[in-house]
């Protein structure tokens, strides 16, 4: 990831929070983390003035040309969803596409990349108010109007506004692990990663103590991920029946209890991974799996690969070969 560039595209009416998320992830010196950062610039979709939502005006200082060199592109969402992008950045996007370079878009911006041609085939997301729209201009396309983002390799996408937070945390965890991650997450005051999709967003009642109550569950299940949780005992914890419990962690997380709870322990298990010290097995005992086989399977199934695998991405150093005292 040595001087990873990472370019942000402006345009006239400008999504601030969008760009803005963008630029907070990408543009700030991070010396607490004591590596080398991306490097971050912005380029202008256009000539002209580039007015931002709010009423400020944003001076980019590079042309469409920069993209040429970007090994990240990111569209910080559309101003009109029903408005053709200038053909100038759909080139230059084609052409990043074509060289290997990473694009990814929030909100709206998903109808940028369309526009492009580079999505035909793929899964992708955008806001659920969005969802329908894209799908009938661009048929050929696999939306999953229920996801944060989604990742196929060179092309991510995101849901709208803070589901863009989510995505650039998730290129970070790509790029540097999950410790990393976690570290800017808390810099950013945000949990590293929200599991469910952004159906669970879609305005619904609950309530206040119920919401206080499995908020402290979360807390204590992620203190202690290693002891033996069952639903009756979850529930018996949050002071609520099963059922309850159930209802109440389908609609904050978009997950039912038992694979919240499977998640939490693979998150836990991905940061001990990024360690050569921790024999496999005190991983599988520590993030709450008790087997070797039991994280396997787990561990495959969500992150897509094995723990040796992973481990290997960020040490060097397969699970198998980590020091065993």
């Amino acid at each position: 990831m040595k001087n990873h560039l990472v370019v942000a595209v402006a345009y006239d009416q400008l999504c601030t929070f969008e760009f803005g998320c963008t630029v907070e992830l990408f543009a700030l010196q991070r010396a607490e983390l004591d590596m080398e950062w991306y490097r971050f610039a912005v380029c202008a979709a256009e000539p002209g003035k580039i007015r931002a939502a709010g009423g400020i005006t944003v001076e980019a200082p590079y042309t469409l040309k920069l993209l040429d060199k970007a090994d990240t592109i990111i569209i910080p969402g559309w101003r009109d969803a029903d408005e053709q992008p200038p053909e100038a950045l759909l080139k230059k996007l084609r052409a990043a596409y074509q060289r290997g370079a990473r694009i990814c878009s929030i909100c709206s911006g998903v109808f940028v990349l369309a526009a492009a041609g580079i999505l035909e085939g793929k899964t992708v997301t955008t806001h659920w108010r969005y969802a329908d729209k894209l799908a009938r201009r661009y048929p050929g396309l696999e939306i999953k109007p229920d996801a944060l983002y989604v990742d196929q390799g060179q092309i991510i996408t995101s849901a709208g506004s803070a589901a863009g937070l989510d995505m650039l945390l998730h290129l970070v965890r790509k790029d540097h692990g999950v410790k990393v991650a976690n570290l800017v997450a808390q810099r950013l005051v945000i949990p590293p990663h929200r599991e469910g999709g952004q159906a669970q967003f879609v305005p619904r009642p609950v309530a206040s103590d119920e919401e206080g109550r499995l908020a402290k569950l979360m807390d204590a299940v992620r203190a202690q991920p290693a002891l033996p949780h069952t639903l009756q005992s979850l529930a018996s914890q949050a002071a609520m029946s099963p059922r309850t419990l159930q209802r109440q962690f389908q609609l904050a997380t978009g997950l039912g209890p038992y694979e919240w709870l499977i998640r939490e322990r693979v998150a836990i298990a991905r940061e001990l991974l990024e360690s050569p010290a921790t024999p496999l097995q005190q991983v599988a005992e520590l993030s709450g799996f008790g087997s070797e086989e039991s994280l396997r399977r787990h561990f495959r199934r969500i992150v897509k690969t094995s723990p040796s695998a992973y481990r290997l991405q960020f040490t060097g150093t397969s699970a198998e070969r980590a020091p065993q005292g």
